[in-house]
């Protein structure tokens, strides 16, 4: 079976910009992947390739083997970009009759107004509604046509928590029937909700692909906590973050680390060792920093 999508030494120009550089990228059939990276990284301009709204400078890529440039070959995708400007003057029913009139078996407006949380706003013009209404309907454009494949850029952002909730059951509904998504975010927690399979991209490059698990153990790291007045020089301390008297250790080998505290003889409190997150894996994998304090464990 053709994949969904296919990139093959994917290459984007913007001059002298690099936004991608060699990328390589396969979604299989039925796949949830979410797609992380920094501003600039190239997501966007990834999805765009996809959506056929851009050409790829060198490379080559297809949607179910198929050119995305082609309508033909797009009908059976559904896209959400990060912006996206509505008719102010149309009302949601308007634009949601509009966009499924493109389509030969369209889900029932009924039907997406009510999985989409818009239900009773049928009759209200697209100028009046909220950002996070506004935002729910521009997902609930992607899934008019029964697409096989959605493609979600940013699609949470300046949605509330009851909001965000709403659409990630959609978007796992959709992917338990058989469709395949690829989600880009910046909120790690979406990822770690909803994906199977995380792709982490920076400077036009894929830096890291796996699952959550996978992306977690390529900085191969834990987290130490504790309280205590005063800690010795200890080995194995990469970063060390402290907040009063807790502090907040981070090691590629948290064992080592207990076992040489204790051997020190300092006094310490509510000792806790946990995995790095993938906040912290996607930071050390695309260069970036929390801009939390570093100090020296001293």
């Amino acid at each position: 079976m053709t994949a969904p999508v296919e990139l093959r030494n994917v290459t984007r120009r913007y001059g002298d910009t690099v936004a991608l550089d060699g990328v390589d990228l396969e979604l299989g059939e039925g796949t949830l992947t979410g797609l992380l990276g920094p501003n600039g990284a190239g997501k966007s301009t990834l999805v765009n390739l996809l959506s056929g709204l851009r050409r790829p400078s060198s490379g080559t890529v297809r949607l179910f083997g198929g050119d995305p440039v082609d309508a033909a070959t797009r009908v059976a995708v559904g896209t959400t970009p990060q912006e996206t400007g509505l008719p102010e003057t149309l009302r949601v029913g308007e634009v949601l009759s509009f966009v499924s009139g493109h389509f030969p078996d369209p889900v029932p407006p009924g039907e997406l107004l009510d999985r989409f949380g818009l239900t009773g706003l049928e009759k209200r013009q697209t100028g009046g509604l909220s950002g996070g209404q506004k935002r729910r309907l521009a997902v609930a454009l992607a899934f008019a046509g029964r697409p096989r494949l959605v493609l979600l850029d940013e699609p949470t952002t300046g949605l509330d928590v009851e909001g965000r909730h709403a659409l990630w059951a959609a978007v796992r509904e959709f992917h338990a029937g058989g469709g395949t998504v690829l989600l880009t975010t910046h909120y790690l927690d979406e990822i770690e909700h909803l994906a199977q399979r995380v792709v982490v991209v920076a400077d036009g490059r894929i830096r890291a692909d796996g699952d959550v698990a996978t992306v977690r153990g390529v900085v191969r790291r834990s987290r130490v906590t504790l309280h205590a007045e005063t800690l010795p020089e200890l080995d194995g301390v990469v970063l060390a973050e402290r907040d009063g008297d807790r502090w907040t250790l981070h090691t590629p080998d948290a064992d080592a680390l207990v076992r040489e505290l204790v051997l020190s003889g300092a006094v310490f409190r509510d000792l806790g060792v946990a995995q790095a997150s993938l906040e912290e894996a996607f930071l050390s994998l695309t260069g970036t920093t929390t801009g939390a304090t570093e100090e020296a464990a001293s």
